[in-house]
């Protein structure tokens, strides 16, 4: 799948779990979805956005020629980096100019680094997926994954007191 392409899926999933607690109320979407406005939450979407994203790749890419050999591999590490990316682009505005006062801005904003996140999560996936990995790496990108899931999930349940897991909204 192309990598604009799929920034766009992985920007039209990030909204939706951004906003599909809030507007249902399911409670089975709270491991998935954002509960609050905290920076913890914002990654937890980023990570379950990004793997539903390369989920719904992974056919399209299945009747093309892949190279299959470490697609999965490759995915879910960039899965596990997508959080750190948003993280990493997310904040070059507070760090350049302050804080930002106009809700417009920070949404063309939050937009645009939800899209090149993705755009660089597609790049990395494309240079590794052709890479021979090795037993003890693939081993490494599996715990991590599983370890990064198992804690998006376990502090939406159980946030620890860390500034990370601070709502914005309550401050």
């Amino acid at each position: 799948m192309n990598m604009y392409l799929k920034a766009l899926f992985f920007l039209a999933i990030f909204s939706i779990l951004h906003f599909g607690y809030d507007f249902t109320h399911w409670d089975f979407l709270v491991p998935l979805c954002g509960i609050d406005e905290s920076v913890f939450q914002h990654l937890k979407m980023a990570f379950w956005a990004y793997l539903l994203a390369s989920l719904i790749e992974y056919p399209i890419m299945r009747r093309k020629s892949i190279r299959r050999k470490n697609f999965w591999y490759s995915r879910l590490l960039s899965t596990i980096m997508i959080p750190w990316l948003v993280t990493l682009i997310w904040y070059l505005i507070p760090a350049l100019c302050g804080k930002v006062e106009s809700l417009g801005l920070e949404v063309f904003w939050s937009v645009l680094v939800t899209i090149l996140s993705g755009i660089i999560g597609g790049m990395m996936e494309k240079n590794i997926e052709g890479k021979d990995f090795n037993s003890s790496f693939k081993i490494v990108i599996l715990i991590l994954f599983i370890v990064s899931a198992f804690l998006y999930i376990w502090f939406t349940y159980k946030p620890p007191w860390i500034d990370l897991f601070i709502n914005l909204e309550l401050l």
